[in-house]
């Protein structure tokens, strides 16, 4: 590198030119405002001349001595950056180094990147989704991972009616996907959810299922992500809440055998759910304390809560009270046949949980309580609000808590007379 002042001058004088082969570059001494010196770098690389300042004589002959190299390499590009500019490069090269990627191949891809997604936004979130749905998982069939979550919840205490009917669905579900749960998507199970004439509600169940096997897949390393997350959902409409009336109970109480009678007395007296009563041993219920225990494992919430027994329910379980056993001694097909039987010989039309619904009803028109009879539903007080408020009245509620057997234990009931008439 050649390092020459103008002619006819002395070793001081000013400008001074940086050359190599045919390329020179010329360095200019100001003198500043205040007596000093600045340096200046002459830059033509753009085709227009552009001076940039330095501090110092060695900073500015160093950087025209760069600039001489890069014109002289045809670089012209990189000889019209500015400092800032170069900075930018150098920071680039070194994030791409580690991938061995050159810029310009990193500068191709992603223009062409750009063109199918628009924007940097975009292609941040295709590589993401990319990355998440190519990710490393343990292949595992839908119908093997629904046994795994089975066992699961089995094994952590869920009751039998939440496991039978998590099993229902779920291998319905595993009927129609029968291939590994990372490859089922979105669109498969928003399909499939369509396919059937299902009601809203029947709908979400679904939903909610499949969705809770997927979060378990995902957790266990079977699936990259929840495909069920983004499955629409749909509105469900609160549908009417059926009781029966105190001559309705009344008639079936007359009518229930002596196997059914103290389930029908409990589910309607004390609020319990038929999987519940199912589940009740004669040894939950004292009579003497007034009151019944649900047991977290016959719970279908898992947690234990304490029902009040009311008087009349007294009387009526007093006859059949045993130490221990269950109360209802048949299985669950024979329960449900018992309350058709009961029905059809009181010639009342039978109601789905209206039991319960009853009991809740008559019970926060009795008391004005919500919170007291969540307690004792075991469910929330919004719920009782939603449900319940004001179905009936508080003098209905209090002919429903009188309906007693009579002395002799007949069948035939003594109903208030306002309730018989």
């Amino acid at each position: 590198m050649k390092v020459t002042r103008s002619r006819n001058k002395s070793p001081e004088a000013w400008p001074h030119k940086v050359s190599l082969g045919r390329v020179s570059v010329t360095v200019y001494r100001r003198v500043r405002g205040d007596g000093s010196y600045g340096f200046e770098v002459a830059n033509y690389s753009s085709g227009k001349r552009r001076l940039e300042s330095f501090p110092d004589e060695a900073s500015a002959l160093f950087h025209a001595n760069k600039l001489a190299r890069q014109l002289s390499e045809c670089q012209v590009v990189a000889a019209n950056l500015t400092n800032d500019q170069a900075a930018e490069y150098a920071s680039i090269a070194q994030a791409l180094a580690p991938y061995g990627v050159s810029l310009p191949a990193a500068a191709s891809t992603l223009a062409e990147c750009l063109k199918l997604v628009g924007d940097l936004p975009n292609l941040h979130a295709a590589a993401q989704f990319y990355a998440t749905r190519n990710r490393k998982v343990q292949r595992k069939r839908v119908s093997e991972i629904v046994t795994d979550l089975i066992d699961l919840k089995t094994k952590r205490g869920s009751s039998e009616r939440y496991i039978e009917d998590l099993r229902a669905r779920l291998n319905t579900f595993a009927e129609s996907f029968q291939k590994d749960a990372c490859d089922v998507t979105t669109s498969e199970i928003q399909a499939w959810l369509d396919s059937k004439q299902r009601s809203p509600q029947t709908y979400m169940n679904f939903r909610q299922v499949i969705h809770l096997l997927f979060e378990h897949a995902v957790a266990r390393g079977f699936a990259a992500d929840n495909p069920a997350a983004k499955v629409e959902t749909r509105k469900v409409r609160p549908g009417v809440t059926q009781i029966f009336t105190p001559v309705e109970i009344a008639k079936l109480l007359g009518a229930a055998d002596e196997a059914f009678l103290p389930s029908l007395a409990i589910g309607a007296f004390a609020g319990l759910r038929s999987a519940e009563i199912e589940k009740i041993q004669w040894e939950d219920i004292r009579l003497a304390e007034r009151n019944l225990v649900v047991t977290a494992a016959n719970a279908k919430t898992a947690s234990r809560r304490v029902v009040p027994i009311a008087a009349n329910l007294v009387e009526w379980l007093t006859p059949f009270k045993r130490d221990a056993g269950p109360v209802w001694a048949g299985g669950h097909d024979a329960f449900y046949d018992a309350e058709k039987a009961t029905a059809e010989a009181a010639g009342v039309s039978w109601k789905q949980n209206a039991l319960r619904h009853s009991y809740a009803s008559y019970r926060f028109a009795q008391i004005g309580d919500a919170g007291r009879v969540a307690g004792e539903l075991g469910n929330s007080a919004a719920m009782v609000h939603r449900h319940y408020r004001e179905l009936v009245t508080a003098t209905e509620a209090k002919q429903w808590f009188e309906i007693r057997p009579n002395k002799e234990g007949a069948k035939i009931l003594p109903l208030p007379a306002a309730v018989a008439a």
